[in-house]
């Protein structure tokens, strides 16, 4: 289990601002379950869902950021896991863009890539893997877009989203597998020791014209659309 416990570039879980909330938070007096668990919930809903400047910053700069998508967020997760002694690796997939669509609009939307980089964590716990995808969305954005799509009572996609009960994703973690953009897969890269290598070997192929479109433009207006669905009067 060693090599699902070790820091990386990505992985800097020795930095200052990591090793400060873990310290307030006091998650390492915790069971291994409730650490688990703890640190799951806090990646999902205080670490607002959100496009980072790109896949590849690591866990300190999403941290710092406060926000972040599949891939960042994962990155977040599995630092404060090794951190707190419990191993855990990446998965890594493609994602059809439609699952994307609200979030991404006009002509970021019809510009992006058909196929998305996308990952989840794997966490190893009482002798096995746990899939865990719930943790991208925060509840509070989640909840207004179940409220906004109240009629809709079977599979939805779009928004960040990909699940067959829209009504009642699996998003908590009680000894379970947790998902929430799993149904929009299109590829599986499969599994890593960390992100750092999974995106050596894949990660999202843009030209640099469109690259510096996404960082300087397209993922701020792809914010400005979550935060004004998390923030609306329903």
């Amino acid at each position: 289990m060693k090599r699902y416990l070790k820091q990386t570039a990505m992985l800097d879980y020795s930095s200052a601002p990591i090793q400060r909330l873990i310290r307030q938070r006091k998650w390492k007096s915790l069971g291994e379950f409730e650490r688990i668990k703890a640190i799951y919930d806090f990646v999902r809903d205080e670490v607002l869902f959100g496009y980072n400047i790109s896949d590849n910053v690591c866990a300190t700069k999403v941290l710092t950021d406060g926000f972040g998508q599949c891939n960042t967020k994962g990155t977040l997760f599995m630092a404060l896991l090794r951190a707190c002694g419990i191993p855990c690796r990446v998965h890594g997939f493609c994602i059809d863009k439609k699952l994307q669509k609200g979030a991404m609009t006009g002509f970021v939307y019809n510009n992006a890539p058909r196929e998305i980089f996308h990952s989840w964590v794997e966490v190893y716990f009482e002798g096995k893997w746990y899939e865990l995808e719930g943790f991208i969305l925060d509840k509070r954005y989640l909840a207004k877009l179940q409220r906004i799509n109240s009629g809709c009572s079977g599979a939805f996609c779009g928004y960040g989203v990909a699940v067959k009960d829209f009504k009642h994703p699996i998003i908590e973690f009680n000894k379970n597998n947790t998902y929430i953009q799993s149904e929009g897969i299109v590829r599986d890269f499969g599994v890593y020791d960390s992100p750092d290598e999974l995106l050596k070997e894949h990660g999202q192929d843009l030209s640099q014209f469109k690259e510096f479109l996404f960082r300087n433009l397209g993922r701020h207006l792809m914010n400005r659309n979550v935060k004004k669905i998390r923030n609306m009067k329903i």
